[in-house]
């Protein structure tokens, strides 16, 4: 329970540390949201945009980068909560999850993929679902 509260403190911490931040992250440029839409990039429940289908390597660079923003987030707010930067990651792919647009592509489990429906996402044990 403590261990799940602490990742909870995190989490509202990295909307309150990142401020601007956090805005820059989700605005993403045009090729990667392109990318998002028909389903070749998604969210991930470890809180990082993988692959569904091969990606240009442009797509692949611009996805690298984001990835590397969200973890240098990550990290900041977690070795200041003083949580594991992939469990404080994890915590933020399960909100993301939880949130997702239908259509979009989203992974539970590594290299498992599928598309959002109307149906709330199935979220893995690690959010409590």
């Amino acid at each position: 329970m403590m261990r799940t509260s602490k990742i909870a403190i995190a989490f509202m911490g990295l909307a309150l540390a990142l401020g601007g931040s956090t805005v820059a992250l989700a605005q993403m440029d045009a090729e990667v949201e392109a990318a998002m839409a028909s389903g070749a990039v998604g969210e991930q429940a470890d809180g990082y945009l993988g692959f569904a289908k091969a990606p240009s390597a442009g797509v692949k660079a611009k996805v690298d980068a984001i990835n590397i923003k969200r973890r240098e987030g990550y990290t900041q707010v977690a070795q200041s909560k003083n949580v594991p930067i992939e469990a404080f990651a994890a915590s933020i792919g399960c909100k993301t999850l939880a949130g997702l647009k239908p259509g979009r592509s989203y992974s539970v489990a590594k290299g498992v993929w599928a598309t959002k429906g109307a149906a709330p996402v199935q979220l893995p044990s690690q959010c409590g679902g």
